[in-house]
């Protein structure tokens, strides 16, 4: 079957930068295996980190908000599918296909729920706000919350009507959570054939990973842009590492992402064992060299890029709940989870010192992307909801699709 498929990017794919850029060319790959016409479209400015979509066979077309050209570019084209790369191009650009390719599949990729990460930063910043001083507001930890509580602080944010809306126009919605699954059934109502779990994520493992005695000290990555890792980098910088170093005196961090502000950069200290690198040719050349991972996030969303590449890098990780979220289910973390900055830093310590309970933790990575992130299976689930999908549009199903999600791996 040979297919169509328009990609309306709210940003060019940038792959090394993100992880929502990752799971963009992890779903290109797909459409193009199938042998599918694939043009992206974008009205974001290019980037020096974006990808060569050309390598892929896949054509590239700058469009403009609030013009007709797009109208005239889609109406000529006649996508089978077009997917909208995040809710905000829908909102931008959904309509036009509604008016102009009314039979066109529309396919929302949500990469992680906007509304629950700005919903988890606003209830983290109230939480600073009530901090009597600045050493206090420094140390606090992320406060749980169920999906209860986190429903009742988003149900009446515009952002978040605005995102429900955005996944009520369209025909399917990819959720690379199953947190997220389950946040939309069963707090939100959102009709389960709406969704479909898809936790595609792009995975480069190398072969012969280097052993404990191989590696030495900690990595922290992420795109300095995305507002938890530019706060990760804060509370490791001015809680938890002091913690560490004290303990490890001669153990390094090195801190890597794209696009670090100035203030990143004044944080770069080396004589204390803070190295603030910013972007890195090779993040998993970078990963696969140190022997523990730190990603204490204390608000975000979705699946965490820089997890699944210490998955894949066989680097043991140590992380709160949010950022394990979606990631293990019931198995044990490949590392420690934890939410304070002392819990942290002393899980830390101990994976860093000890091969025995750092063997261990490798291991379970393993069982973890095996088990989560397989790749072939993610895509076989996406293009059966996609044929279906498509089949129901064209009238060729019955009066109601229900696309039967695999059983929630995580809560």
């Amino acid at each position: 079957m040979h297919l169509k498929v328009l990609v309306i990017a709210y940003v060019w794919p940038e792959p090394t930068s993100s992880a929502a850029g990752g799971r963009t060319m992890e779903i290109l790959r797909v459409f193009r295996q199938q042998g599918w016409e694939v043009v992206v479209a974008s009205a974001a400015a290019l980037s020096v980190h974006r990808e060569d979509l050309s390598a892929l066979g896949i054509a590239e077309k700058s469009i403009a908000l609030n013009c007709t050209s797009f109208d005239d570019f889609i109406h000529e084209f006649q996508a089978d599918i077009v997917l909208f790369d995040r809710f905000l191009s829908e909102e931008q650009f959904g309509w036009r296909v509604e008016k102009h390719c009314p039979n066109s599949l529309r396919l929302l990729d949500t990469c992680d729920l906007h509304s629950l990460r700005e919903t988890r930063h606003r209830l983290f910043k109230a939480q600073q706000a009530k901090a009597l001083t600045t050493l206090e507001r420094q140390q606090l930890a992320p406060a749980p919350h169920s999906r209860e509580e986190l429903f009742m602080a988003m149900a009446a944010d515009d952002l978040t009507q605005r995102e429900i809306a955005s996944i009520y126009r369209c025909d399917l919605s990819l959720i690379i959570s199953s947190f997220e699954m389950e946040l939309l059934i069963q707090q939100f109502g959102v009709p389960e054939y709406l969704l479909c779990w898809c936790n595609l994520l792009l995975m480069n493992q190398p072969k012969n990973l280097p052993s404990f005695e191989q590696r030495q000290g900690f990595i922290s990555i992420g795109n300095f842009r995305h507002a938890p890792n530019w706060d990760a980098v804060l509370w490791l910088k001015q809680v938890i590492w002091p913690l560490i170093h004290a303990a490890l005196p001669q153990a390094q961090l090195r801190i890597c992402g794209a696009y670090p502000p100035p203030k990143a950069s004044a944080l770069h200290q080396p004589a204390q064992g803070f190295h603030v690198l910013g972007w890195v040719d090779d993040a998993h050349a970078v990963m696969t060299q140190a022997r523990v991972c730190l990603a204490p996030l204390r608000f975000g969303a979705g699946i965490k890029g820089k997890l699944v590449d210490a998955l894949a890098c066989g680097t043991p990780s140590v992380t709160t709940a949010v950022g394990s979220e979606g990631m293990c289910g019931d198995l044990p973390w490949a590392g420690v989870v934890a939410n304070d900055a002392a819990a942290i830093a002393q899980a830390a310590i101990n994976l860093y010192q000890d091969p025995m309970r750092w063997q261990h933790a490798q291991d379970q990575g393993a069982r973890l992307l095996a088990h989560y992130f397989d790749s072939k299976q993610s895509s076989a689930a996406l293009l059966l909801a996609l044929e279906q999908a498509l089949a129901q549009k064209k009238g060729k199903a019955g009066s109601k699709f229900y696309w039967q999600y695999a059983a929630s791996p995580c809560s």
